[in-house]
This record gives C-alpha cells, structure tokens and sequence, in this order.
C-alpha cells in the first residue's frame, strides 16, 4: 500500500547518489512521493514493503545487478505487478533485449533527460491505473483471476483474491509446466484439465477462461476443501455428517470399498448411507446424486476463500 494515498509513489534505484539526488528532486517537484535504494537487495525490501506504483531501476549496480533484481521483483507473487523502467547507458541491442528478458517494462538511456522519465513513468501511471480499475471489478465480484503470456509463462496482472488465493501453494514451476500443456492442446484444437494443487485439505484450482495466441491468457482460480463441502451438503440435503461425508467421496468417483477404507467402516454400511442420501436427494443412482450434489455446490467461490465449487466431471455409476 502506498504510504500517501493522494501521491503516487515512485521507488528509484541507483549506486550513485548524484543520480539519486536529481531523481528525487524532479519527482518531488512532479508531486510523486519518492523512495530510494542503492542496491537491488534493499529495492526488493523496499518494493515489497512499500508497493511503490513504478520502480526506476539501474542497470549496472555492484553486486545484484538491474537485470537481476528485476529477475526476482518479477518473481516475487507481491511486486511481479510494478512496471519497472530500466535506466541504462547500455543502448546495444542486446542489452535492452536482456532488459525486457528480465521482466522490464521500459528503458530510458543514461543520462537520462527528466522530462523523459516523467512522460514514462507517466505514461505507465496511467496504464496501472486502467489495469488496476479492471482488477477492483473483478474483486469486487468475487473474481480470482490472472492473466498470463503463453510464450513465458509470467503472471502479468491478478486480481487481489487470486493473489490471496495463491499463497501457500508452490505454484510457479507447475503453474509454468500446465500452460505450456493446456496451450499445446488448444493449438491442437483439443482441452486440457485444470490445474489442481493440494495443501492439506484444500486444493487451488486454475482454469483457462479466455485463449490468445499472441497476447495473455485469463486463467480462473478457485479454492475447495472438503470440510466446506461436507457442510455444505449437510445444510443443503438435510444430510448427516457420514451421510455428506459418503456424498463428497461419491462425487469424486470413489467406490464403496473405497469410501469404506477411508473413514474405516464397511462397503455395507457406506451402501446403507448411500440409501438415505438416495431418499434426501429424490434420486436412484450414484450418478445422478453426484449431479445433483455438484449443481448446489457449483457456487463462486467469495472472498474469504470459501470453498464452494466441485471438481468437474460426474463420477461412474
């Protein structure tokens, strides 16, 4: 959060004091609050403690480099969102290609021209601006999204349920490996299955929403866990606690023998709560319970992260 709501913060990055100085002083006087670091350790501290809304970045500092702070600010789920404009005296090719490799957003060259900087980091302010406007509404109707590029797989933009959602789970390696799969099947114009991460009794599904060749994917979050599930089954059906709990493993296509091994009792007794669940739902088969069961339950998950929608796909008979 900034620290001043009513001016827009800008954390600037340099070795040298000199350029720290005449930085600072032409951002004050634009009306930006103006944080400083002298090196890329401090820069991320100061990123993910301060969540500045554009960082200006050295290229060339001892020790962690612009390249690879900016690496790490991209790989962090708290400030992978903050444009950074690199400033570089490197104006070859192939350095402003490892700039943008490394995650940038921008470059002006050294020395840089104030006016310059301000146009950019203005022209930015208002691109965060737009996307931060598209976020809230998304938030604001309980919306767990993020947008990605296929070609690299990095998270562009989330909105803040997503990013709530996310943590906990290890999700870049597998997040990475899924959309490379999923993109894969759609250019063979076939599907691929969600994503499903496990943390204890919880899971944290990803669903492709929206394809783009060339530009970003939209992928749909939502989190479930069992216990929510189980009393939400007992609250809708009028179930027992065994009777939801034989229901939720249904649902997962599990067998009686199965069920039985789970909560410790017979393949004859889960058939028997199998039967009253039959009777509560106004249903005949496994099948058709399992439906109706993931109808009521196909609820979008809220802020608080609630568990509400089941897995996909109806269990066998």
């Amino acid at each position: 959060m900034n620290f001043n709501t009513d001016r827009a913060v800008v954390l600037v990055v340099d070795d040298v004091p000199e350029n720290l100085a005449v930085l600072h002083d032409a951002l004050d006087e634009s009306g930006y609050t103006v944080l400083v670091a002298n090196n890329g350790a401090t820069a991320l501290q100061r990123a993910a403690e301060a969540q500045p809304d554009v960082i200006l970045l050295d290229a060339v500092m001892p020790g962690m480099d612009g390249f690879e702070t900016c690496r790490h600010l991209k790989a962090s789920l708290a400030t992978r969102h903050i444009p950074v404009v690199f400033m570089t005296g490197l104006t070859e090719a192939e350095h402003v290609v490892a700039a943008f490799a490394a995650g940038g957003n921008d470059y002006v060259s050294k020395p840089v021209r104030t006016s310059e900087v301000l146009a950019r980091i203005a022209a930015h302010m208002q691109t965060a601006r737009l996307m931060d406007q598209a976020r809230s509404a998304l938030d604001a109707f309980g919306n767990a999204v993020i947008a990605m590029t296929p070609g690299d797989g990095k998270i562009v933009w989330q909105t803040p349920l997503a990013r709530t959602l996310m943590q906990g789970y290890a999700v870049d390696t597998e997040l990475t490996a899924w959309l490379a799969a999923t993109q894969l099947a759609h250019s063979q114009g076939q599907s691929h299955p969600p994503l499903t991460l496990q943390r204890a009794s919880r899971r944290l599904i990803f669903s492709a929403a929206e394809f783009s060749e060339n530009e970003q994917w939209m992928i749909v979050l939502r989190e479930e866990s069992d216990s929510a599930q189980i009393e939400k089954l007992m609250a809708s059906f009028k179930l027992t606690q065994r009777e939801s709990e034989v229901l939720n493993w249904v649902i997962k296509g599990k067998t009686n023998r199965d069920i039985g091994d789970i909560l410790g009792t017979s393949p004859r007794t889960v058939n028997k709560h199998l039967e009253h669940v039959f009777v509560k739902l106004g249903v005949e088969t496994r099948t058709s319970a399992a439906a109706v069961a993931m109808g009521k339950l196909r609820v979008r998950t809220t802020a608080d992260a609630s568990p509400v929608e089941s897995p996909a796909g109806a269990p066998p008979r």
